[in-house]
Formats: C-alpha cells, sequence, structure tokens
C-alpha cells in the first residue's frame, strides 16, 4: 500500500478519535500499525485503545514493544493505563525510578543529581516529565501515601506551571499551608505571556491574608486580562469567568460576608449549575445563612446528579 494511502488512513484514525468513534479508530489504527511496525502508528493504536476503554489490551501492546522503556510517551501511556486498572504499584514502576524533595525537586535515584525539566515540544504543550510527576502524585495518592503525594504534585507543577491538575490536587485536598501555597507559587517559572495565569493562581490559594492584600491579587488579575486580551468583550468575559467568581465568592464566606456570598453564587449557579465548587461555597454560605429551603432542594439535586460523590 502507497504511504499516501496509508496517511488516508491515518487522518481516518484521527477523525474517529474526534468524533469519539473508538472502535472505528480501534479498527483502522490497527490496519495500519500492522501495514508500517512504525512507533508513531504503535502508539497511536495504543492511545485508541486507551480512549475505547481497553486498559489491559493497550498496557500489553506498549509493553510488548521494544521502546517502552526508552519513550517517555509510551511509558507514560502505559502507567495510564495501569492507573486506570487500579495496578498503582505497576504504575509507579512503569514510570521508574526518581526522588524528590520537600520543595519539589526532582532527582536521578541512581547518582542523585537533580533534574532540570526543560519545556520540551510546542510551546502550547504540557512537559511530559510534568504528567509523570502529576501521575506518580496520584498513584502515591491512592496508596495513602499523603507526604510523597504532596512532593510529586509540586513537582508537577514546578516542571510546567501550565499543569494546572497538579495545583488543584494540592489546594483541594489541603496538602499545604498558606505559607506553603504562596511559596510553591513564587517558585514557578511563567513565561512572560502567562502573567495572567500566575495571577489567577495567586487567586486560588488560600485567603487568609489582609482582606486588601486579597482584594489586590484580584484587582492584578483584572489588569492582567485587560493588558493581554483585546476587544472589551473578551475581556468581560474572563473577568466574569464562574472559576474566578467562584475564588471571589470563598473569600466572601471567609470574611463571613455570607448574604454577598450568597447572592453571588446564586448568580453563578444560574449559569453554570454544575459548577462543584460554586456549589461547596454556595451551600456552606446558605448554611450560615440558615436557608434550610435552599439546602434542601440543592441536597435533593446533588443526589440525583452526583450519587456517587
Amino acid at each position: 500500500m502507497r504511504e499516501e494511502e496509508i496517511e488516508k488512513i491515518r487522518g481516518v484514525v484521527r477523525d474517529c478519535v474526534s468524533k469519539h468513534l473508538y472502535s472505528s479508530a480501534i479498527f483502522f489504527a490497527d490496519k495500519v500499525a500492522a501495514l508500517t511496525n512504525d512507533p508513531a502508528d504503535i502508539y497511536m493504536q495504543a492511545q485508541a485503545l486507551f480512549l475505547g476503554r481497553h486498559y489491559r489490551r493497550a498496557f500489553h501492546l506498549l509493553n510488548a514493544s521494544k521502546i517502552v522503556l526508552r519513550d517517555l510517551r509510551f511509558r507514560y501511556l502505559a502507567a495510564k493505563c495501569l492507573e486506570e486498572l487500579k495496578e498503582w504499584d505497576q504504575c509507579l514502576l512503569m514510570l521508574g525510578d526518581a526522588k524528590v524533595d520537600e520543595d519539589g525537586n526532582v532527582y536521578d535515584a541512581k547518582d542523585g543529581n537533580l533534574i532540570y525539566f526543560d519545556k520540551d515540544g510546542e510551546d502550547r504543550e504540557i512537559n511530559i516529565s510534568s504528567a509523570i510527576c502529576f501521575l506518580r502524585g496520584k498513584a502515591y495518592g491512592a496508596l495513602q501515601n499523603r507526604s510523597q503525594a504532596r512532593q510529586w504534585y509540586k513537582a508537577a507543577i514546578k516542571a510546567d506551571p501550565l499543569c494546572y491538575e497538579a495545583l488543584e490536587c494540592l489546594i483541594e485536598s489541603h496538602m499545604l499551608t498558606s505559607e506553603e501555597e504562596s511559596n510553591l507559587l513564587s517558585s514557578l517559572q511563567f513565561s512572560p505571556e502567562d502573567g495572567w495565569l500566575s495571577s489567577f493562581y495567586s487567586c486560588l490559594i488560600k485567603k487568609y491574608d489582609k482582606e486588601s492584600t486579597v482584594e489586590a491579587r484580584f484587582k492584578k488579575l483584572e489588569n492582567e486580562i485587560s493588558g493581554s486580551v483585546s476587544g472589551s468583550s473578551m475581556i468581560s468575559t474572563l473577568v466574569n469567568n464562574t472559576d474566578l467568581l467562584a475564588c471571589k465568592a470563598e473569600y466572601y464566606h471567609q470574611c463571613c460576608q455570607y448574604q454577598k456570598c450568597f447572592e453571588l453564587t446564586s448568580g453563578l449557579l444560574e449559569k453554570d449549575p454544575f459548577h462543584l465548587k460554586c456549589t461547596l461555597v454556595h451551600l456552606a454560605a446558605a448554611m450560615e445563612l440558615g436557608n434550610s429551603n435552599e439546602l434542601y432542594l440543592m441536597a435533593c439535586n446533588l443526589v440525583k446528579d452526583y450519587p456517587s460523590k
């Protein structure tokens, strides 16, 4: 089969994935990999299997390849399969040996040298090493090793500040003190165009500083957005972003401004009724205000919409 014909089938695989037709993607990816035996095509087949929830088969395919321990993408995807299978110890083994200190600095397990994570690949790609650190954190968290989980989450976001999930886990699981959160943010290396992200992260962390300090964070973020985004409508959209306003509502709650908090979260939940962080702050404000009707209605909806939480 000619190369252009094979490339056409690769295009079909990518299109099937984008349309969530995973069985079709698996079928065609298998044929391409059989024709070429190219590592990139084997990886594409494994991705299709993973997306189709065939985790054991995807892991077998990756593990059988000669390059699984040489190519970080193969190793990471194999470890993701083990994550889905809840085989956490095997997941850590697949990710390889490395040590991390309390500050999130990663060291080679063999020679003890500090490992520096350069931003690889395209500018808007998450560093694969950051993703690996994050997965190590999830594995240790699942194994109830909270200390190691915290250190690897810190390593993940230090390796790449765009790895928001690592920061989210640290904040939502209350793994850091207010001072530790501030120190971590100040250690992150943001690119010049990501100044707005640095300011956004500063609004997510604990808000135990003086009111003027916290207000200044929100103001700085609004200025960063205004400076980096053109068009007044886009600026207005970002300033009124649900995540940002949920942080503001949380701040109002911590300041005991419960009515103000409740009014803000009520408006946000009309726009995005399934925003969980906003929902939690809304419930807390309703509790403080003694709004039993709202609590009952929210409870009924939560049981229906999130039965496993």
